[in-house]
């Protein structure tokens, strides 16, 4: 592998792990066009940028409705609404993910029941549904749906839990906050569940200058329930109230924003997969990337990478830092070991996989704009870091 150029890093002068101003170099006379033109216009909130961004995406994904909402979060929250969650229900979700995707049910009273990912895909793993199943019922807590992660740019088995879910009578709501644009079993993000939820955080792989989301369904019920609920319940008429709601729009700003980051994301989407290419050519054999399966893709939102057993995780980042690479621990627990998510149940069996994962995992670098020269320096880093 031969760099293109000597970049000099150090400790001091650290790579940037997600460039957002590469990025922003690539379309910024387009951006400050599109921010002009909302200043004119002056609507801020439901702008027409608003319903532009909505059916771009429901293009991209193939769906009826995309919803825009103020956040990913808020887009959990919408879906969970939509679907009738009750205080007191339980929700199957794993615990290897951003506390978001469990922190949205005790937010309407509901329970999150934390289950097993798999070993090699760090995502949902629908062979350990039933141990969740059983843990809920051990707490005398009634499981109503399943959350499943796209973890890292790689949608869950939704097919295989689907049918676990069917079989049980649960609805499933896929959070594909780090999965947009992956596509798995013929479909996309977004299609791949009754409701999905996503975010536009400005580190994803579509994101905005700020907070942002979207809820994707094709079922036209679910989706009026959404547009009510994320503005304060609100009726057919401005000051008529159907259901207790919140306040979940996105800025116009935001969408505005979005429009011209949409319009390059599928050849960003391409670039992400060549680099990941990249890396899993150069450190092959030396650490165990995230496993794709057969027929799927990823947004790959992150790169990461399980590290040898016994490896010195600190001293390997130490080194990388020095050399001025810098890397992210995604995640150093799991969410049911955090205080607030102590007393929820987990899945009968433990969740070893999950407690294997925080303690070998690492992300490197990673953006749709990283040069050849960057990215030959971080391997380079890594090998010498792992042979130390």
């Amino acid at each position: 592998m031969t760099a293109t150029s000597s970049p000099h890093y150090s400790a001091d002068n650290m790579i940037p792990f997600i460039d957002l101003g590469a990025q922003q170099a690539q379309i910024r006379p387009k951006i400050d066009e599109a921010l002009q033109k909302v200043l004119n216009h002056g609507q801020y909130i439901m702008g027409p940028e608003i319903a532009e961004l909505e059916t771009q995406l429901a293009q991209f994904t193939n769906t009826r409705h995309a919803i825009s909402t103020s956040s990913g979060t808020d887009a959990l929250l919408l879906c969970l609404m939509a679907l009738g969650l009750n205080p007191g229900d339980g929700v199957i979700v794993p615990s290897f993910s951003f506390a978001a995707s469990a922190e949205v049910m005790p937010c309407l009273g509901a329970v999150p029941i934390f289950a097993e990912v798999d070993h090699e895909t760090f995502t949902l793993d629908p062979h350990k549904l039933e141990d969740a199943m059983a843990a809920a019922k051990t707490a005398g807590v009634r499981v109503v749906g399943v959350i499943a992660v796209g973890l890292f740019g790689q949608a869950a088995d939704m097919a295989t839990i689907t049918d676990f879910a069917d079989s049980h009578g649960l609805w499933v709501l896929d959070d594909a906050a780090q999965s947009l644009g992956a596509q798995r079993d013929g479909k996309v993000a977004g299609q791949m569940a009754k409701m999905t939820a996503t975010s536009f955080f400005p580190a994803k792989p579509l994101g905005c200058y700020g907070d942002g989301g979207a809820v994707f369904t094709d079922d036209d019920e679910l989706a009026d329930i959404t547009k009510s609920a994320r503005v304060h319940g609100m009726g057919k008429n401005r000051y008529q109230y159907d259901r207790i709601g919140m306040t979940a729009r996105m800025d116009t700003v935001q969408a505005a924003v979005l429009l011209e980051k949409l319009a390059i994301f599928p050849d960003e989407l391409q670039r992400r997969q060549s680099l990941a290419d990249r890396y899993h050519n150069g450190l092959s054999g030396l650490v165990t990337p995230q496993k794709l399966t057969n027929g799927a893709t990823s947004s790959w939102a992150q790169y990461c990478v399980l590290l040898p057993n016994g490896a010195d995780r600190n001293a390997i980042q130490a080194a990388l830092k020095e050399k001025g690479i810098p890397t992210v621990i995604y995640y150093t627990q799991g969410i049911h070991q955090h205080p607030p998510y102590a007393a929820y149940p987990i899945e009968t069996g433990g969740l070893k996989v999950t407690a294997e994962l925080c303690e070998r995992i690492l992300a490197l670098p990673f953006h749709a704009w990283l040069d050849d020269a960057t990215q030959d320096y971080i391997i380079t880093g890594v090998q010498a870091a792992l042979s130390a």
